[in-house]
């Protein structure tokens, strides 16, 4: 660390102990239409305005993630008898009902947002996710559903994270739901798509539990369109969820790309996640890039190879025909030879850094720049190769005449996905398979027919998550009778005053009809001084003052290496979650942008004595500090300080 020549530490090029720059530099951290003072007053007055953090607006399933942060660091207390770690679970699972699973396997777009980036290092949300949803799981807690019972009735097609979401949200309106699955267990892509060593199947199945122990009706095993007719679903059902997901794997659009040991990423890893796929037979090629790909390989690494086993025993065998490799043949296991190859450089990759450098520590080999032109076939219809191209830096022009094959026994590609609309009317999808959406996420001109995650657009399982909520809204317009609402321009779950007040039993009072004659700061009936702008304005850290905060490392979760030498048959998990301790060090990194936590700065610094602290009997978040108008002469200095922006100069005149 440097220090400046006042002998204040400089914790980054555009983080410094100065709120203004030097007179004559060409950017000011004031926006000119803020610039309302003149000398040392103005005639504005501060009003404490709370907006929405970059992370909640970078986070597909809109979590209020400050709220929960807020918690879990002991600056929001619960009301009654509730203990913070069951307060912090009921307000994170308002938006995502599986914290133990996204806190492991979410890529975390909230982190790419994070404020605390510009300070050292971003806050480990995902981390202090897991450790809610590990002690609620620890702890036994449960989802309560206080509603009534509407008598509506609502058929899911899908039980993965998307339709189990929906199905929630749906039960605590008090309407009756049915899951159809096609599968024999719940859980999608989280239960068929990702390795039990990045979600351990005790955490998940609690989780998915716990969704259905909230009066949640399951029936399995049953396909919509082949063991139950949609027509069947239109005449028995009030509403119809699609929320099928895009569970059938793209294969290579390539010469010989139908060779029978060409395999999906999205079969190999169901075949694997059923318990059928225990070893490999030679050299594996998987062809992707993303996330997907990375769980292919990895896992091949972790089952190893058997040489010379029987026909019916190769990988294909087992992923096409349904069967299941012997447990006793495991024993002969050797280390597989794996190559995962990208069009793009390995920099420029789509799969998170840290499960790239997992898959190069486990003796994956990565390629860029390369792109299959050719799968090599013997006469029995088996690839025996994989012809490539190079390609420039630009992952799209080939380079003549650099042409290579790769002998192979399998070929994996994870290049994308589909849907399986078996059986289901044609008219449902459009012409790449999916289905429409609008942003109610209703299927257009489809009257009670509604959609939700990949089967909208493969994505992440944080945005099937955050579709689902949306449209669980929808569907409960749609039964009541009432039209759809618009949607917010931030469209998130956020802090809400009222809400809060309410929770605290410090509500305004009722208004009495003409006793407001005039404008009034002080009157018991209303919220004075507080504007709430979370639903249209995302807080940027140009309106922080990022002078306040320390640099503090980032308490990083342990994560277990596997490497060359112990891979083959490790199947532990890798991440090992937070203690209470250093989830609540680790949630106290948050800035709580857009929203006062409680530093005490306004106060100090106001040279009027005009900012003042909210008696404790009547304060609660976001009722920490008030200003008194009578000695408030608009000099700007408490929102100058305020390091989360909270305080804006707005109110006169």
């Amino acid at each position: 660390m440097q220090k400046n020549p006042y002998g204040q530490i400089e914790k980054g090029e555009n983080h410094t102990f100065r709120m203004f720059k030097n007179e004559g530099d060409d950017l000011s951290s004031v926006p000119w239409s803020q610039k309302i003072f003149q000398n040392d007053t103005s005639h504005k007055c501060p009003t404490y305005v709370s907006q929405t953090p970059p992370c909640q607006g970078s986070c597909p399933s809109g979590h209020n993630i400050r709220g929960w942060l807020d918690i879990v660091r002991g600056m929001e207390k619960p009301s009654a008898d509730m203990s913070w770690q069951e307060y912090a679970f009921r307000r994170s699972t308002d938006a995502n009902p599986f914290p133990s699973v996204m806190g492991r396997v979410c890529p975390a777009p909230c982190e790419d947002g994070c404020n605390r980036n510009e300070v050292e290092d971003t806050v480990g949300i995902n981390a202090v996710e897991q450790f809610i949803g590990d002690n609620a799981k620890k702890e036994g807690y449960k989802f309560e559903i206080n509603a009534k019972d509407t008598g509506k009735k609502v058929a899911i097609i899908g039980g993965g994270c998307g339709g189990l979401s929906a199905a929630l949200q749906l039960r605590k309106q008090g309407h009756s739901v049915t899951v159809f699955e096609k599968y024999e267990q719940l859980g999608g892509m989280m239960m068929y798509g990702i390795p039990d060593y990045r979600v351990p199947r005790d955490v998940l199945q609690y989780e998915i539990d716990r969704i259905i122990e909230t009066g949640i009706e399951t029936k399995m095993n049953t396909k919509v369109g082949v063991d139950i007719s949609m027509e069947e679903l239109e005449k028995d059902y009030d509403a119809v969820l699609f929320a099928i997901g895009a569970m059938s794997g793209r294969m290579l659009p390539i010469p010989g790309g139908d060779a029978t040991n060409c395999v999906s990423g999205v079969a190999f890893l169901e075949a694997y996640n059923q318990g059928r796929l225990k070893h490999i037979t030679g050299k594996v090629i998987c062809i992707g890039g993303g996330d997907t790909s990375i769980d292919v390989v990895s896992v091949a690494r972790r089952l190893g190879n058997i040489e010379n086993t029987a026909d019916k025993d190769r990988p294909e065998r087992v992923i096409f025909d349904d069967t299941a490799h012997d447990v006793v043949d495991t024993s002969k296991r050797l280390g597989a030879d794996v190559l995962l190859t990208t069009r793009s450089t390995i920099e420029n990759m789509p799969a998170a850094q840290e499960e790239i450098d997992d898959a190069n520590r486990e003796g994956v080999e990565i390629q860029g720049q390369l792109q299959p032109v050719e799968v090599i076939k013997d006469a029995d219809g088996r690839a025996t190769a994989l012809r490539f191209i190079r390609l420039e830096d630009d992952g799209s022009t080939p380079i003549e005449g650099s042409e290579f094959d790769v002998e192979c026994e399998l070929i994996v590609p994870a290049i994308g996905q589909g849907v399986d609309g078996e059986g289901m009317d044609d008219s449902f999808f459009n012409e790449h398979g999916f289905i429409d959406a609008d942003k109610n996420f209703q299927v257009p001109n489809k009257p009670g027919f509604f959609v939700c995650g990949d089967v909208v657009r493969p994505h992440l399982l944080t945005t099937a998550i955050g579709q689902a909520g949306i449209v669980a809204e929808s569907i409960g317009d749609y039964l009541d009778g009432n039209s759809q609402k618009s949607r917010n321009k931030v469209d998130v779950h956020y802090f809400d005053l009222m809400e809060k007040l309410n929770e605290w039993d410090l509500a305004p009072s009722d208004y009495e009809n003409g006793k407001l004659s005039q404008g009034t700061d002080s009157a018991d009936y209303a919220v004075h001084n507080y504007e709430d702008r979370s639903f249209a304005s995302i807080i940027p850290h140009t309106e922080l003052f990022l002078g306040h905060f320390d640099h503090e490392d980032r308490n990083a979760r342990n994560h277990k290496l596997v490497d060359v030498d112990n891979v083959l048959g490790n199947f532990d998990e890798r991440l090992i979650g937070y203690n209470e301790e250093e989830a609540q060090a680790e949630a106290g990194r948050c800035m709580s942008c857009g929203l006062c936590f409680e530093c005490d700065n306004c106060v100090m610094y106001c040279p009027q004595d005009a900012v003042f602290k909210v008696k404790k009997d009547k304060a609660t978040l976001g009722r920490y500090v008030d200003t008194d108008y009578d000695k408030c002469i608009g000099c700007h200095i408490c929102a100058d300080v305020c390091p989360t922006g909270y305080i804006q100069m707005g109110l006169g005149e």
